[in-house]
């Protein structure tokens, strides 16, 4: 590993001392961080989601904002407002930024606020910009959005758009942990109430900067022909199932994943080599992020509803079915 990959392998340990059994959503979080992408964490409350991202803004010393969505919550919460103030004696429209504003995002519980709140995420997501009243208000050159939901099946709930879906990189689930695991945090959290976190005092946060160095890096990857076409015909897969007759492929997908599936999983495939220490692409390397780049981007056929037939066991079949080369 070059020094550039080895402080983001010690970013990766330093926010994984405060999260115990998360190690793949941790992971998730640093890929969407190096790929300039948004990450969705879905699980049951109380599973460390909110916890992973603070650790992740404490450790690279960036800006934080968070937003607790509810169905109460107005656009302007979000974007921030124009308001009226006096300067010598006449009163001028001012920007008060809203909490979109900064480097790291947390849209907490997303899926709980109507869809003009969603809305008003979404633009911020996908043109880096913000819009109040006539004017246009740019964000951070680093920006990055990590929201988290509930469940749809929990009350007061509202399900994202598809077009909202769409602009996550990743959609990661989080699950309860294990014993082991849980004996872990319940140590930790004894460890905090007594002040004694040892673990990772001698960590210096990260400067945003080297976040963008390693961009850089990333964009100058070698990807083969050979895992190219991997990508393609893993995307292509489903928007035609119909190749992949007697797999229940055709059975299951009623909607394929857009082009922004093969983008997506090009970088993330990317990202996911380089923090190997490797600087080319190995075809491992995209099936190891295909659950969580391509489970949230199709559309389930009636008939996989019925069947109980979910997007991860829908994953499953096209990396068993979609051949290399």
């Amino acid at each position: 590993m070059n020094p550039l990959q080895q402080q983001i392998s010690q970013l990766i340990e330093q926010v994984g001392q405060s999260v115990v059994g998360q190690s793949h959503v941790i992971r998730a979080l640093v890929i969407g961080l190096l790929t300039n992408s948004h990450v969705l964490l879905e699980g049951l409350p109380g599973t460390a989601k909110t916890r992973s991202v603070k650790a992740l803004a404490q450790a690279l010393n960036a800006s934080f904002g968070r937003i607790q969505f509810t169905p109460d919550l107005l656009p302007s919460d979000v974007t921030g407002t124009e308001m009226y103030q006096e300067h010598e004696g006449a009163h001028q429209l001012r920007f008060q930024p809203g909490p979109i504003f900064n480097s790291i995002v947390l849209a907490d519980e997303v899926n709980r606020a109507p869809a003009k709140v969603q809305a008003a995420l979404l633009e911020a997501m996908a043109e880096g910009t913000v819009t109040v009243g006539d004017k246009s208000h740019r964000l951070p050159e680093l920006f990055m959005v990590l929201a988290t939901q509930n469940p749809v099946e929990q009350e007061g709930t509202y399900p994202l758009p598809e077009a909202q879906m769409d602009r996550f990189a990743l959609k990661v689930s989080v699950a309860y942990p294990d014993d082991e695991a849980e004996l872990a945090i319940i140590r930790l959290v004894r460890a905090e109430e007594r002040g004694n976190r040892q673990q990772g005092d001698h960590f210096a946060p990260l400067s945003p900067e080297l976040i963008l160095q390693a961009r850089a890096e990333l964009s100058a990857m070698t990807v083969s022909p050979l895992v190219e076409h991997y990508i393609i015909g893993l995307v292509m897969a489903t928007r035609h199932p119909d190749r992949y007759p007697d797999t229940g492929l055709p059975q299951w997908i009623a909607v394929g994943a857009s082009p922004r599936a093969s983008i997506s999983l090009d970088k993330c495939a990317r990202a996911y080599a380089w923090l190997q220490g490797r600087n080319h692409v190995l075809p491992d390397d995209v099936r190891a992020m295909v659950p969580s780049v391509l489970g949230h981007r199709f559309t389930l056929s009636y008939d996989a509803l019925a069947d109980g037939v979910d997007h991860q066991q829908v994953v499953m079949a096209l990396l068993d079915h979609v051949v290399i080369g």
